[in-house]
Order: C-alpha cells, then structure tokens, then sequence
C-alpha cells in the first residue's frame, strides 16, 4: 500500500457523487431535492457503509480504506475503468488488474443492472464470479458478492458445496454440473496459461472427483441461454429463463434471468413486494452462466 491522498480522494468523491442523477442508480429524484446528484446517505446505502464513514472520506479525515470498501464504491458511484484506478491510486492501493480477471463490473454494465428495475441480473467475470447485482437478483438468489478465496467461484461451489446443489431440483444437477465443466473447459482454452484458471482446475480436481470425471470427458459449451429451477425458501419454486450478454473482450458477462411461466412470474412479483434487507442465509442458488 501506499501514501493515502486525503484531500485529493476527498474532492473527487464529492465531486463524483454530485454528478450522478439519481434515476441513474434507481432512485427517485424528488421535488425537494437540494442536493446535487446523490445524497451521502445514499452513497452509504448503494455500497454498504455507514453514513459516517463516507461523510469522513468527504471530508479527509477518513483511515485508509480496504480495497473492499474501494470496490463497493466504486460500483456505488458508476466509476469508468479510468476513475475507478484513479480512486484505488488515491486510496494508496493499487488498481485492480485490467485482464479478463478483472474483479470489479464495468460501469456500462452496472447501469444496465439498474435500468432492468425489478429484472433479475447480475454481471459476472468469465471464470462465474459475481462482481455486482441489482436488488431483483439479491432477492431471488442471495448475495453472491460476500464469497472470498475459491467460493467466489460458482463452479468451485458447485462440486465443494452440497447446499448450493440443493437449491436446485435433483433431476437438474448432472445438466448443471456438465454446463459449468463444459463452460470452464471453454474459458481455460480462450486463457492459455492464465494461472488463476490453471490453479482452479487442479483445487477443483482435488477437491471433488465428480469434477474430475467430467473434466476427463473434455465437453467444451460456451454457457449462453439456459433454463433452471430455483427452490426458494420464501416462494417455492421457480422457473427461469437465462440470458447471457458478453462483453466484446468476453471477460464480464451480463446475466439476465426472467420468469418461464406465469407462476413462476406471480412467485417473483411476491417476492419484490415481500422481500426486505435481510436475505435467509439460506437462499444462495448458484448463477447460471
């Protein structure tokens, strides 16, 4: 880590967080709005924090802040690539990696998760880790941005947990556990080499000889539409539709999830209107990718 920029980072939060509309980030602009942009409290709210603590940052009287803490505002404000780096540079951090393992949504793709409202959607890097999620997604499937180390993974927890399989119908799972082996096969050709790809195939091979059977059948499917089921603890089941839209380089993808059928589509319309804040620790259905 390096030297922290106080004032610096101060003047362009402020100035960042002024200069988005709050229909951008899907709140509702007001009659008596005086702020310009979004309120501090709705920065706190959009990436997780405490009021306190951004009024501190704005201020420069803030500690350093983690690179966590960095991500989720940087998703919080709509940061380009460019300001995003500036950020982590005036936080004292170094930037994330700009490859295709990079970890933090584009900011092109977090405004279509917003413009998708009470859609279900999620960006995801090539490799099925969840860099951002609108509120629909969060209600449906849990949050899947908290993972850490190989569980941020959706294939790595699909063989090493067997409460994520669970979350799904018995008669669904070899399809599933095929489509992410047939898929990985796929990304781990496109990155030669890349050793965080190499690393994750020997972890899942050792930990999981499921995995290991289906990686020696050397399937290879680029994951584009699909169709699950999710069993949901609150509304039971229900059945999606899946689509995925990739980013020319082909390292973040936008997945978009809609009702199958009308029950389905009345199960989902309950939860938006019964959901809250407080997802069961128990809804943690793996993406589709």
């Amino acid at each position: 880590m390096g030297a922290m920029q106080r004032d610096q980072l101060a003047d362009f939060l402020r100035r960042r967080r002024a200069a988005i509309r709050p229909e951008e980030v899907g709140l509702a602009s007001g009659p008596r709005r005086r702020t310009a942009g979004l309120r501090r409290e709705e920065v706190a709210m959009l990436a997780g924090m405490s009021v306190d603590y951004v009024v501190r940052l704005e201020q420069g009287r803030s500690s350093q802040p983690s690179t966590q803490l960095l991500r989720a505002l940087a998703r919080a404000l709509r940061l380009s690539d460019d300001e995003r780096d500036h950020l982590f540079h005036l936080a004292g951090h170094h930037p994330p990696p700009a490859d295709g393992a990079a970890r933090l949504a584009r900011a092109g793709l977090i405004r279509m998760l917003d413009l998708l409202g009470d859609t279900p959607a999620l960006v995801l890097s090539d490799l099925g880790e969840v860099l951002a999620q609108n509120r629909a997604s969060l209600l449906l499937m849990g949050d899947h941005t908290r993972w850490a180390d190989d569980r941020r993974y959706a294939v790595y927890r699909w063989f090493t947990d067997p409460a994520t399989r669970a979350l799904h119908p018995p008669e669904e799972q070899e399809r599933h556990a095929r489509q992410f082996v047939a898929d990985l096969r796929a990304t781990a050709g496109r990155r030669s080499g890349d050793p965080t790809i190499t690393r994750l195939i020997a972890r899942l091979q050792a930990a999981s000889a499921d995995f290991r059977r289906l990686w020696a059948e050397h399937e290879v499917a680029v994951r584009r539409t699909d169709r699950k089921t999710i069993l949901h603890s609150r509304v039971g089941r229900l059945l999606m539709d899946c689509e995925t839209l990739v980013t020319p380089d082909q390292g973040q993808q936008l997945l978009v999830l809609t009702p199958a059928d009308a029950d389905t589509r009345e199960r989902l319309q309950l939860l938006l209107v019964v959901g809250t804040e407080e997802f069961p620790a128990g809804i943690t259905s793996t993406p589709d990718r």
